[in-house]
């Protein structure tokens, strides 16, 4: 198996990468939300790598950090979800939008990925449902610079967590919803009602 591979980026077009470490090229399969953050060609870079095993060759697939690398593997225990189509996925969406269209059950967020339908969507959402929550996502959606004010991190969170879910009842998407609380300065004398109504007006 292996775990994550180092080295200087020599090659990135389309969807993969080549990475030369200790001599040797290897050839990376990515999704767009990688490409668009790599370093410069000839600087060194660090991919977390899925290695698949089939008859017909081996592939690798990677990522720059192990939650999107966790993500990807979570996706390849729905059935009927390869690595093409876990890729297409994580093109579509990053990991934590990924996360909030299976917490409200969004179907068609997730269908917009290439090759993937509404009823894969809907078995993408049943089959990870369960392996989710708003915690994942959360602080990062809240901000990465709160003021606690003392009430501590898992208020602050909780409040960020309840005003997202308000707006989805309300009928916003839960990208939209997450976005927009997360341009919210949540400070520590704020309440679920505070954020969801600041975080409105960035969706008016």
């Amino acid at each position: 198996m292996i775990s994550y591979i180092r080295g200087i980026l020599t090659e990135a077009s389309g969807d993969g990468i080549v990475v030369e470490a200790g001599g040797i090229g290897y050839e990376i399969r990515v999704p767009l939300s990688v490409l668009e953050r790599l370093p410069r060609l000839g600087e060194e870079v660090k991919i977390h790598t899925f290695l698949q095993v089939r008859e017909d060759g081996v592939g690798l697939f990677g990522f720059l950090d192990r939650g999107e690398l966790a993500m990807f593997k979570q996706l390849l225990g729905v059935g009927g979800i390869g690595p093409k189509g876990a890729l297409g996925v994580l093109t579509a969406l990053k990991p934590d939008d990924l996360r909030l269209a299976v917490i409200s059950g969004d179907a068609k967020a997730i269908a917009r990925a290439p090759g993937v339908g509404i009823k894969t969507a809907q078995r993408i959402i049943l089959d990870l449902k369960d392996k989710v929550s708003m915690d994942d996502i959360l602080p990062a959606a809240d901000g990465s610079g709160l003021d606690s004010g003392g009430r501590g991190d898992a208020v602050l969170g909780a409040a960020a967590r309840e005003a997202m879910e308000a707006l989805t009842a309300l009928g916003y998407s839960a990208m939209e919803a997450s976005r927009a609380v997360g341009r919210v300065e949540v400070t520590g004398d704020m309440t679920a009602e505070d954020v969801l109504k600041q975080s409105l007006r960035f969706l008016i």
